[in-house]
């Protein structure tokens, strides 16, 4: 028998042979393997669709309920501008810097914005060369802060307020005497943190040779 003729002969058996679902190949199998239901919508399908897409319009009917709730008890302004509205405290509180070295104490204040709102040292009261590193030209200096603080009215708006602690001059400890005392008293309820930003050296450059005294 010829190649073409047993060629042909295997096309016709396979062709004409019953077809069944489990001994046919996948890519000869018969129509009679297809389901019945073919071509017809999965009911499983179509019940998870609809419990998913109920559950979303539920988020947004809640979603629309929530704005409506904040919208009610808000109010617009002739300009357009909504006001009234509950929205929360800045995180970001003031901040009391002091920053206290051998020869001077310098303290700023700032807003949460790091805006600064007074900045002073030791040489804006007045004192001189020596005068700017002593424990009392620093508590001068803090005292003097605060009550700028309270007469302009800053006090009012802060609502926490950051202490921020730098070197360890002698005015380190005079500033935090002032907060702790009788003219920190409007200040001290609102510290809320304290925090050393003092510069630590890692490697870097050569030191400065120390003082030989006698």
């Amino acid at each position: 028998m010829s190649r073409v003729a047993s060629s042909r002969l295997l096309a016709r058996n396979i062709f004409t042979a019953p077809c069944t679902a489990r001994s046919a190949a996948p890519w000869s199998r018969c129509y009679s393997s297809i389901p019945n239901n073919f071509g017809q919508p999965n009911k499983t399908a179509s019940s998870a669709s609809s419990s998913t897409g109920s559950s979303v319009m539920a988020d947004i009917a809640a979603r629309d309920h929530l704005f409506a709730d904040i919208m009610s008890k808000a109010k617009i302004t002739p300009d357009g501008v909504l006001s009234n509205l509950e929205l929360e405290e800045p995180k970001e509180p003031y901040h009391f810097h002091i920053y206290s070295h051998k020869h001077n104490t310098h303290i700023t204040v700032t807003d949460p914005n790091r805006d600064a709102i007074i900045s002073m040292s030791c040489g804006n009261l007045g004192l001189r060369n020596a005068q700017r590193k002593s424990y009392d030209a620093a508590y001068q200096l803090a005292a003097y802060v605060v009550d700028k603080l309270n007469q302009t009215g800053v006090v009012k708006k802060i609502h926490k307020l950051e202490v921020v602690l730098r070197g360890f001059g002698p005015g380190r400890e005079a500033a935090t005497k002032v907060l702790m005392g009788t003219e920190g008293k409007l200040l001290k309820p609102l510290i809320v943190r304290v925090t050393d930003s003092t510069r630590v050296k890692f490697g870097g450059t050569r030191s400065q040779r120390k003082r030989r005294l006698g």
